[in-house]
């Protein structure tokens, strides 16, 4: 890899920019050096040093995304068991939901506006990019998929990536890597978070991935994965693509799958708490810096550094709830009291307390 190497001779401090720049070439020395590996037992190795792996202890934390995913698992199985209140199942297809997704990125980004396509082959429900929104033309949306589509791929991903391609001092803002996609989708799901749109069925599908991955990890081959997500009520199809998410670029018959799908609870977890201090210092011009193009947290010093010596120019487009902050500063200032607070005795309150109510099955009234 000359260009890099060349590129790193230019890097002769150990200033806050210097070591971030550095930090940016070797996400890109790893994410070709996994690409090399597809299909071998490296690639798993490469994999988890991008994404990180189930099993990674969380930053200031001893848990794992793994013991988040089971959690939610957990309490998420009893939820659904509930009426909570949602419509009746419906199937919103492809081509309506494009619709519904052309009409919002033209009202938010105007004429910059990246074209959505309905395309037949793709890993995913949606993927978005500064050009172009695909959506998978066999998937089917549930309400609410369409609006967390909305949030995630257009207010965040597209915006992120349009505001990086006006930064013309720094280009590599315009270009995600692998090294800033544990950030970029956990700002994504937090997008989904604030919008009111992250509902029970989002939250255990992202939980279901990290459990698969383990999974694989751990020998499960294609179809045994595969099996899996049937057991999880999944519809046929689409357990093949959430099989198809785990084992792209790995070893199909197990021992090395695809890592970055836990970056979605991973990453929500790290922005949530970044957030939630940073509001609790009084930092939450932080929050739009973020969006400035395609990086991660530990970005954050040097882009400082470059905002303040005219580089780096603050975000064109901004997510409605990033754009007026007057409930999420509310929201993250009464989140950031709970970590001041043992819960332990509450929750013990709280268990016997329920434990002497019977459980009530109310009917709704028409």
């Amino acid at each position: 890899m000359p260009a890099l190497a060349a590129a790193r001779r230019l890097m002769s401090s150990d200033s806050v920019v210097d070591v971030w720049l550095e930090r940016q070439a070797q996400a890109i020395e790893d994410s070709t050096r996994m690409l090399a590996a597809a299909g071998t037992p490296e690639f798993l190795t490469y994999g988890c040093r991008l994404y990180g792996a189930p099993k990674d202890l969380l930053p200031d934390r001893d848990a794992t995304t793994l013991d988040l995913a089971k959690l939610l698992d957990s309490s998420l199985e009893a939820a659904c068991q509930l009426d909570l209140g949602a419509p009746a199942p419906a199937c919103h297809l492809a081509d309506g939901v494009a619709q519904r997704m052309r009409e919002a990125v033209q009202h938010q980004f105007g004429d910059r506006a990246p074209e959505v396509a309905v395309v037949d082959e793709l890993s995913a429900n949606a993927l978005a990019g500064p050009r172009a929104i695909r959506i998978r033309r066999s998937a089917c949306f549930s309400d609410l998929d369409i609006d967390q589509l909305i949030h995630h791929e257009a207010y965040v991903h597209v915006a992120t990536s349009l505001n990086g391609r006006e930064q013309k001092d720094l280009p590599i803002l315009g270009a995600g890597h692998a090294g800033t996609t544990r950030t970029q989708e956990g700002l994504a799901v937090f997008a989904e978070l604030m919008s009111g749109t992250l509902d029970p069925s989002r939250l255990r599908r992202l939980a279901d991935r990290v459990l698969a991955i383990q999974m694989a990890i751990e020998g499960a081959d294609f179809l045994e994965v595969y099996r899996y997500f049937i057991s999880r009520g999944t519809d046929p199809n689409q357990a093949f693509e959430n099989a198809r998410r785990v084992f792209r670029g790995g070893v199909l018959t197990g021992g090395a799958p695809f890592t970055k799908d836990t970056v979605y609870l991973g990453g929500l977890l790290r922005v949530h708490d970044f957030l939630r201090a940073a509001v609790a210092a009084g930092r939450i011009d932080c929050l739009r810096l973020l969006f400035c193009g395609k990086l991660r947290l530990t970005d954050l010093p040097a882009l400082g550094h470059l905002m303040a010596a005219g580089l780096c120019r603050p975000p064109l487009f901004l997510p409605p709830w990033a754009e007026d902050l007057r409930f999420l500063v509310a929201y993250l200032s009464y989140s950031a009291f709970l970590d001041r607070v043992d819960l332990a005795a509450s929750a013990e309150t709280t268990r016997n307390l329920l434990e002497a109510t019977p459980r009530v099955e109310m009917r709704r009234t028409e």
